[in-house]
């Protein structure tokens, strides 16, 4: 197993081979199910209603080795600087039997360096870590596809009647992951009222305003502070652009685990590209 971690500030960490050996296994990714039940009066036992999941929580012991005191020193120095909790939320990314998944987290406290002879020496230092961060690990992959919403379909020669095209094209997005996963939604301008549909859920996301030339709405619809949605314009500015979304009847919707057909389509501009991307999540590597 090697773990590799990048702050805030871009200083980063490789745990696992030489000088920072992950020892005793490694540690142990904790993730706590909050189960929710319901009891009605008379009722024996409970019935199950649905559950949700605690931070994942993963602490590790390694060993810090060194040539000489000052090197072991420079290097618990370098370690502490890393993983300095006030620099906040980090990028780690777990590497196990060929699988690599990735996850925010962040220092639950700074690294801990035990006393005793059995814990340290001249050469040598234990040392105890612990991050906390979303219980759900994202694939290194992103998955991404280009929709239309005017479909070409004539060939040159062609003899009439011919069909030049047709209204909307769509894609299977296959989510092979554990749970449903947000997606990344990029409506390229010009375009008017255009429209992405989930048809395996029916739900959809709407812009209810026109998009010029050069415009781009980015929307992500992932929970906390990755969700957003903003507008690029082609001089380079960006604004919030909620007002831009159908707020009553759209929804910033997940993808299903298995197959989701994705529909993109608008009522001008149909040539503009709409963008489509995901990352897989998984609960455990």
């Amino acid at each position: 197993m090697q773990l590799e971690f990048e702050n805030s500030a871009g200083e980063s960490i490789v745990l696992g081979p030489y000088p920072y050996k992950i020892v005793n296994g490694g540690g142990e990714d904790e993730t706590e199910v909050d189960n929710q039940w319901q009891k009605s009066p008379y009722q024996d036992g409970e019935t199950f209603i649905d559950n949700t999941l605690e931070n994942g929580v993963h602490p590790y012991e390694i060993v810090i080795s060194a040539n000489s005191p000052e090197q072991l020193q420079e290097r618990k120095e370098y370690l502490c600087k890393v993983l300095n909790p006030k620099k906040g939320l980090g990028r780690l990314r777990k590497i196990e039997a060929g699988t690599t998944r990735e996850k925010d987290v962040v220092s639950d406290f700074v690294p801990k360096f035990p006393k005793g002879t059995s814990n340290r020496a001249p050469g040598f230092q234990r040392c105890l870590i612990q991050w906390t961060g979303n219980p759900y690990w994202q694939s290194l992959e992103v998955v991404a596809e280009p929709l239309s919403a005017f479909v070409p379909k004539f060939q040159f020669p062609f003899s009439f009647p011919v069909k030049f095209g047709e209204r909307g094209s769509e894609a299977n997005l296959y989510n092979d992951g554990h749970v449903p996963c947000p997606i990344e939604i990029e409506f390229n301008g010009p375009a008017v009222n255009p429209m992405v549909t989930n048809r395996a859920t029916g739900e959809f996301l709407r812009v209810t305003q026109e998009l010029n030339e050069g415009d781009k709405l980015l929307i992500n619809t992932a929970e906390g502070r990755d969700r957003q949605i903003i507008i690029q314009r082609q001089n380079g500015d960006t604004e919030n652009a909620w007002h831009y979304i159908d707020i009553w009847d759209s929804t910033l919707f997940y993808l299903d685990i298995g197959e989701n057909v994705i529909e993109y389509d608008a009522t001008a501009g149909g040539t503009a590209l709409v963008n489509i991307s995901f990352r897989k999540l998984y609960v455990g590597v």
